[in-house]
Protein backbone atom coordinates (compact mmCIF):
# COMPACT_ATOMS: atom_id res chain seq x y z
CA UNK A 1 0.00 0.00 0.00
CA UNK A 2 1.32 3.41 -0.94
CA UNK A 3 0.97 5.83 1.94
CA UNK A 4 0.32 9.55 1.46
CA UNK A 5 -0.08 12.79 3.37
CA UNK A 6 -3.66 11.75 4.14
CA UNK A 7 -2.37 8.64 5.95
CA UNK A 8 0.20 10.65 7.88
CA UNK A 9 -2.39 13.26 8.85
CA UNK A 10 -4.91 10.63 9.95
CA UNK A 11 -2.33 8.92 12.14
CA UNK A 12 -1.20 12.17 13.76
CA UNK A 13 -4.69 13.59 14.31
CA UNK A 14 -5.83 10.36 15.94
CA UNK A 15 -3.03 10.83 18.48
CA UNK A 16 -3.51 14.56 18.93
CA UNK A 17 -7.02 14.04 20.16
CA UNK A 18 -9.64 16.68 20.73
CA UNK A 19 -10.04 19.95 22.56
CA UNK A 20 -7.66 20.71 25.44
CA UNK A 21 -7.22 23.87 27.48
CA UNK A 22 -4.52 22.98 29.99
CA UNK A 23 -3.59 26.07 32.04
CA UNK A 24 -0.02 24.71 32.36
CA UNK A 25 0.39 24.65 28.57
CA UNK A 26 1.58 27.97 27.12
CA UNK A 27 -0.15 27.01 23.85
CA UNK A 28 -3.53 27.60 25.46
CA UNK A 29 -6.63 26.22 23.79
CA UNK A 30 -5.75 23.42 21.39
CA UNK A 31 -7.76 21.06 19.23
CA UNK A 32 -6.31 18.42 16.91
CA UNK A 33 -2.88 19.85 17.71
CA UNK A 34 -3.79 23.35 16.49
CA UNK A 35 -3.54 26.20 18.98
CA UNK A 36 -6.04 29.05 19.02
CA UNK A 37 -3.25 31.46 18.11
CA UNK A 38 -2.29 29.35 15.07
CA UNK A 39 -5.88 28.96 13.93
CA UNK A 40 -6.54 32.70 14.21
CA UNK A 41 -3.41 33.45 12.17
CA UNK A 42 -4.41 30.85 9.56
CA UNK A 43 -8.04 31.96 9.17
CA UNK A 44 -7.64 35.66 9.84
CA UNK A 45 -10.71 35.53 12.08
CA UNK A 46 -11.19 35.82 15.81
CA UNK A 47 -11.14 32.53 17.69
CA UNK A 48 -13.00 31.53 20.83
CA UNK A 49 -13.60 28.27 22.63
CA UNK A 50 -16.62 27.38 20.49
CA UNK A 51 -14.59 27.81 17.30
CA UNK A 52 -11.75 25.70 18.68
CA UNK A 53 -14.07 22.95 19.88
CA UNK A 54 -15.69 22.81 16.43
CA UNK A 55 -12.46 22.06 14.53
CA UNK A 56 -12.57 18.84 12.53
CA UNK A 57 -9.90 16.79 10.76
CA UNK A 58 -11.27 18.03 7.43
CA UNK A 59 -11.02 21.65 8.59
CA UNK A 60 -7.38 21.41 9.70
CA UNK A 61 -6.12 19.36 6.74
CA UNK A 62 -5.08 22.31 4.57
CA UNK A 63 -3.59 24.09 7.59
CA UNK A 64 -1.30 21.13 8.19
CA UNK A 65 -0.54 20.51 4.52
CA UNK A 66 0.42 24.13 3.89
CA UNK A 67 2.16 25.02 7.13
CA UNK A 68 3.71 21.71 8.15
CA UNK A 69 3.83 19.07 5.39
CA UNK A 70 5.28 21.47 2.83
CA UNK A 71 7.63 22.99 5.42
CA UNK A 72 9.19 19.59 6.16
CA UNK A 73 9.27 18.65 2.44
CA UNK A 74 7.09 15.68 3.32
CA UNK A 75 6.38 14.74 -0.30
CA UNK A 76 10.11 14.36 -0.92
CA UNK A 77 10.99 12.28 2.15
CA UNK A 78 10.50 8.54 2.41
CA UNK A 79 6.97 8.26 3.83
CA UNK A 80 7.99 6.48 7.05
CA UNK A 81 10.51 9.22 7.80
CA UNK A 82 7.97 11.86 6.77
CA UNK A 83 5.60 10.42 9.38
CA UNK A 84 8.22 10.82 12.12
CA UNK A 85 9.21 14.33 11.04
CA UNK A 86 5.61 15.51 10.57
CA UNK A 87 4.51 14.20 13.95
CA UNK A 88 7.41 16.03 15.61
CA UNK A 89 6.54 19.17 13.61
CA UNK A 90 2.96 19.11 14.86
CA UNK A 91 4.23 18.96 18.43
CA UNK A 92 7.27 21.23 18.32
CA UNK A 93 6.94 23.19 15.08
CA UNK A 94 8.22 22.45 11.58
CA UNK A 95 11.47 24.37 12.04
CA UNK A 96 12.42 22.36 15.14
CA UNK A 97 11.53 19.05 13.45
CA UNK A 98 13.61 19.92 10.38
CA UNK A 99 16.47 21.33 12.48
CA UNK A 100 16.78 18.03 14.37
CA UNK A 101 16.76 16.11 11.07
CA UNK A 102 19.42 18.41 9.62
CA UNK A 103 21.65 18.02 12.66
CA UNK A 104 21.31 14.26 12.46
CA UNK A 105 22.19 13.97 8.77
CA UNK A 106 24.93 16.61 8.82
CA UNK A 107 23.12 19.25 6.77
CA UNK A 108 23.28 22.96 7.50
CA UNK A 109 20.87 23.24 10.45
CA UNK A 110 18.60 26.19 9.68
CA UNK A 111 15.20 24.54 10.15
CA UNK A 112 14.32 24.85 6.45
CA UNK A 113 14.00 21.68 4.38
CA UNK A 114 15.61 22.54 1.06
CA UNK A 115 17.49 20.61 -1.61
CA UNK A 116 20.70 20.35 0.44
CA UNK A 117 18.78 18.85 3.36
CA UNK A 118 17.06 16.35 1.10
CA UNK A 119 20.39 15.31 -0.45
CA UNK A 120 21.89 14.88 3.02
CA UNK A 121 18.92 12.76 4.13
CA UNK A 122 19.25 10.58 1.04
CA UNK A 123 22.99 10.11 1.54
CA UNK A 124 22.62 9.40 5.25
CA UNK A 125 19.86 6.86 4.65
CA UNK A 126 21.92 5.22 1.90
CA UNK A 127 24.78 4.84 4.35
CA UNK A 128 23.01 3.47 7.42
CA UNK A 129 19.57 2.49 6.16
CA UNK A 130 16.17 4.03 6.70
CA UNK A 131 15.42 1.95 9.81
CA UNK A 132 18.47 3.31 11.61
CA UNK A 133 17.81 6.84 10.37
CA UNK A 134 14.27 6.77 11.78
CA UNK A 135 15.53 5.24 15.02
CA UNK A 136 18.17 7.93 15.43
CA UNK A 137 15.70 10.66 14.54
CA UNK A 138 13.26 9.43 17.17
CA UNK A 139 16.12 9.27 19.68
CA UNK A 140 17.04 12.89 18.84
CA UNK A 141 13.40 13.90 19.33
CA UNK A 142 13.31 12.24 22.74
CA UNK A 143 16.60 13.92 23.69
CA UNK A 144 15.15 17.30 22.69
CA UNK A 145 12.12 16.79 24.92
CA UNK A 146 14.35 15.94 27.87
CA UNK A 147 15.88 19.43 27.66
CA UNK A 148 12.55 21.21 28.01
CA UNK A 149 11.45 22.94 31.20
CA UNK A 150 8.02 21.30 31.01
CA UNK A 151 9.46 17.78 30.68
CA UNK A 152 8.51 16.89 34.28
CA UNK A 153 4.87 17.69 33.43
CA UNK A 154 4.53 16.33 29.90
CA UNK A 155 7.62 14.19 29.41
CA UNK A 156 6.04 10.81 29.98
CA UNK A 157 3.43 11.51 27.31
CA UNK A 158 5.96 12.99 24.89
CA UNK A 159 8.24 9.97 25.17
CA UNK A 160 5.31 7.57 24.78
CA UNK A 161 4.37 9.44 21.60
CA UNK A 162 7.92 9.15 20.27
CA UNK A 163 7.84 5.39 20.78
CA UNK A 164 4.41 5.08 19.19
CA UNK A 165 5.60 7.02 16.14
CA UNK A 166 8.82 4.98 15.95
CA UNK A 167 6.85 1.71 15.92
CA UNK A 168 4.34 2.98 13.38
CA UNK A 169 7.04 4.35 11.08
CA UNK A 170 8.76 0.96 11.10
CA UNK A 171 5.54 -0.72 9.96
CA UNK A 172 5.36 1.74 7.06
CA UNK A 173 8.73 0.65 5.71
CA UNK A 174 7.31 -2.63 4.37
Amino acid sequence: MTRTFADVLAFVLAREGGFVNDPRDPGGMTNLGVTARQWQAWTGHGVNEAVMRALTPAAVGNFYRSGYWHAIAGEQLPIALALAVFDFAVNAGPARAVFELQELVGAHADGKAGPATLRAVQAYAAGIGLVRLIDRYCDARADFYRTLERFPIYGKGWLARVELVRREAMTWLG
